[in-house]
């Protein structure tokens, strides 16, 4: 599914009211959120890819919360959805190489990883969106951990318990997984 900068940010303003929400609105323009892919090779590699990946997880995250009938109301499902991947922010770059394409060589672009801020993935997320709008511990547990199964092994403990006591972490892992396996045919 396409979408498009405007439609991002009426969503953004439609459900989220908090405190900040602006700020974090403009930061995102001012970055390449709209523009970057949302991974190397694996899922919405393209440009706009990024921002495309979080719309569709916001709405996966949200039909899940309605079918299952959880508790959670759509400014938090917004929060999570829309920003749980905004570690990404300056992390691709772009590069040139050779590939062969009908027996002649031509250059292609390319994404590499340029990490402007090492700091995790989830835990990046978190610590971006801090710096405009509060976050409740639930949007924090949601957004931190939604990786599961792919943090390292030495982190499952400490992810498990967070899973039996923050069920949002498994529903939006399954938007997640829903959103790039499924929507965007990884």
């Amino acid at each position: 599914m396409s979408i498009s900068k405007d439609k991002f940010e009426a969503t953004i303003r439609k459900y989220i009211k908090r405190e900040g929400i602006e700020d974090l609105i403009k930061h995102l323009a001012n970055s390449d959120f709209y523009t970057a892919p949302a991974s190397r090779f694996y899922h919405s590699s393209h440009k706009g890819g990024l921002m495309e990946h979080s719309y569709n997880v916001f709405t996966e995250l949200w039909k899940e919360v309605k079918n299952l009938d959880y508790d959670y109301d759509i400014e938090t499902v917004a929060i999570v959805g829309l920003f749980h991947d905004l570690c990404k922010i300056g992390y691709y770059g772009t590069e040139m190489r050779n590939t062969k394409e009908n027996g002649k060589w031509v250059k292609k672009p390319y994404y590499t990883i340029e990490d402007s801020l090492p700091f995790g993935h989830g835990e990046k997320s978190v610590f971006m969106i801090r710096e405009f709008i509060k976050l409740n511990m639930e949007e924090i547990m949601a957004i931190r951990w939604h990786m599961c199964g792919f943090e390292p092994k030495e982190q499952y403990n400490v992810m498990s318990k967070a899973m039996s006591e923050f069920p949002l972490i498994i529903l939006t892992h399954s938007a997640d997984l829903k959103a790039t396996y499924i929507l965007e045919g990884r």
